[in-house]
Formats: C-alpha cells, sequence, structure tokens
C-alpha cells in the first residue's frame, strides 16, 4: 500500500469520499480560457452591434451564457455524471425542472393576467391616482 491514501489502483486521484479529483493547471487553463472567450464575443457582438436585430442578438446571447454555465461547471466545479456516485447531476437536473416549472409558470400567469385586463384608454390611465 502506498502513502498517498488518496490514490486508487488505478492510478486515479479521488478524495476520500469517492468523490472526482480536483482539476490540473491545464483543465483550469483550458476552462479559463474558454471562459474569456465566451465572454469576449458576447462583449464584441454587443459593443460593436455586430447582429442588428436585437432579438437574435439577445437569443445569440443567452446562448454564450448557457455554454459558459456548462463549461464552469465542467471545468471548475467538475461535475459529471460519476461525481458523487451520480447525485451531483441528480441535484442539478432537479433543480433546472424547478426553475422551467417556476419560470414558465411566471410567464404563462404574467400573460394570462396581460391579456384578460380590461384594457384602459390613455384618458383612463392618465387619471390614476
Amino acid at each position: 500500500m502506498s502513502s498517498d491514501t488518496n490514490t486508487t489502483a488505478h492510478g486515479h486521484d479521488h478524495d476520500e469520499h469517492g468523490g472526482a479529483s480536483h482539476g490540473t493547471f491545464r483543465s483550469y487553463m483550458t476552462g479559463f480560457i474558454l471562459s474569456v472567450i465566451l465572454t469576449a464575443i458576447p462583449f464584441w457582438i454587443v459593443m460593436s452591434d455586430a447582429i442588428a436585430n436585437h432579438t437574435i442578438a439577445a437569443l445569440t446571447i443567452l446562448g454564450f451564457a448557457l455554454v459558459q454555465v456548462i463549461v464552469h461547471m465542467i471545468y471548475f466545479l467538475h461535475m459529471d455524471t460519476k461525481s458523487e456516485g451520480g447525485w451531483n447531476m441528480l441535484a442539478l437536473i432537479f433543480t433546472i425542472i424547478l426553475l422551467v416549472i417556476a419560470v414558465s409558470g411566471s410567464i404563462w400567469v404574467m400573460y394570462h393576467l396581460d391579456t384578460n385586463m380590461m384594457p384602459m384608454t390613455p384618458v383612463e390611465a392618465s387619471n390614476l391616482p
């Protein structure tokens, strides 16, 4: 038995609770470079007005944000299907499901409130206290 108790027979480093090892310098630098690129491109899109349609620009930036979240989860949080016996991924999926339900439900309620409210004329709106 080696003096390093955190190394398994296959040579992979694990913490004492069975989780994945911390990343290497190379993986941290890869994550950092990807994060910088995924920040610089949306910044350039906004500052140079490269995409004239604001809706498409916003959706593009949202796409870059989602990719950056995934990069951070993989390279900095070391989340994958094997970490903590799969419980981290299960907790992430549950969180995403709850967020989708809360956001879509809120949008649905606000849309129907807006649609079903009695419309006011500008004169009525100006007489409000």
